[in-house]
This record gives structure tokens, sequence and C-alpha cells, in this order.
């Protein structure tokens, strides 16, 4: 399995958008294990990366609710030297560990509900070699929350809509009659109705 990723802006990011991520990010293993009943060597990076990230959220977010609120960072250290005791250490892996096992049972959990769906969906990629979301979405259905793409294309659409409004004004100012004193009436007279 092939798992993509798609940048979004954010500033802020919620310990429950970093456990989303690390659950897309294991989809690709999560897909062999459930579809065909082994994994491979593909997912090397995926693991790295959620390896990483769970490190990251536990030892320097404080998102662990075995060491909640504790950050292990420190910019003055050696990076050698752990600013934690062995025991300490012990613990964020096994909650490391079991953070990317709960992702990983959720990944799989997430596949097997829609099974039919990925069958579809392999079908059809056989069939056509090159689909679209729109084909996605036939399968699928539209996703509960608008994507940064969605966004995008309903912020430039509004950027055109307004262009297209101010470019009507200016014609309809353009083209109407104009008073003895050469102004325009129709500004004249909507200047007057506000």
């Amino acid at each position: 399995g092939a798992a993509g990723y798609l940048p979004e802006e954010r500033q802020i990011t919620t310990k429950e958008q970093l456990l989303d991520e690390m659950c897309a990010t294991l989809g690709g293993r999560a897909a062999e294990d459930v579809f065909l009943g082994r994994i491979s060597t593909g997912a090397m990076n995926d693991l790295e990366r959620v390896t990483k990230q769970s490190y990251g959220m536990i030892a320097y977010l404080g998102m662990s609710d075995a060491l909640p609120n504790l950050c292990y960072y420190n910019s003055d250290e050696n990076l050698f030297n752990k600013p934690y005791s062995e025991q300490t250490a012990v613990l964020i892996d096994e909650e490391v560990r079991r953070m990317i096992k709960e992702q990983y049972n959720r990944a799989k959990e997430i596949l097997s509900e829609h099974r039919d769906g990925h069958q579809q969906l392999a079908q059809l990629l056989i069939d056509k070699e090159v689909i679209f979301a729109e084909d996605v979405e036939g399968i699928f259905g539209k996703r509960p929350w608008t994507s940064r793409s969605d966004e995008i294309m309903a912020a430039k659409q509004k950027e055109d809509d307004l262009e297209k409004e101010s470019v009507k004004k200016e014609r309809k100012k353009k083209r109407a009659p104009k008073n003895k004193e050469g102004e325009n009436q129709l500004s004249f007279e909507h200047s007057i109705e506000k």
C-alpha cells in the first residue's frame, strides 16, 4: 500500500491532528496487513516518521497520558545527555509503542470497515489506470470536512466573483447617461440612494 500526504498550512497543531497524521501515515502498512495478509519493506520511511513523531509528542510536547505536560527538550544540553532517568526513558519507549500500536490498529479498523470500497477502488484503478477525486467520492462519499484544496478553490471563486462584480459596476458606470454638468447620473443617483 502507498500513502500520500498533502501539506496543510497550520500554525498550531492539536494532539488529535497529530494522531490522525500518524494513523494516515501507517495506512500503507495497515493496508498490506489487512488486504494481503502480509507486510513488506515498503513502510520503512512511514515507520521512521511515526516513531520520530510519537517521541516528539511524548518527550517534547507533553502529549502523553503517562507523562503529561512535561518537556524533556533542553537546547542547552549536549545531544548525548538525556535530561531524564533510565526509568523515564523506559516509560517514554513504552508510551511510543502504545501510541503507534493504537494508531496502527485504528488504521486497520478504518480499512476493514471500508473493505468493499477499497475493493471497488482497486478495480477502478485496474480498469481506468488513473482516477480522480470524483471517483473516490463516488465510492466513499464526500469527506465530512472541508479539504484544504476546497478552501483554496472557494477563496479563489470568491475573489473571482468580487472581480467580476467590480468590472460590472465599472461598465455600468461608463454606460450611464451624463447630466448637464457631464457627471454620470447613475453614480449621482446611486450616491443619493445611499
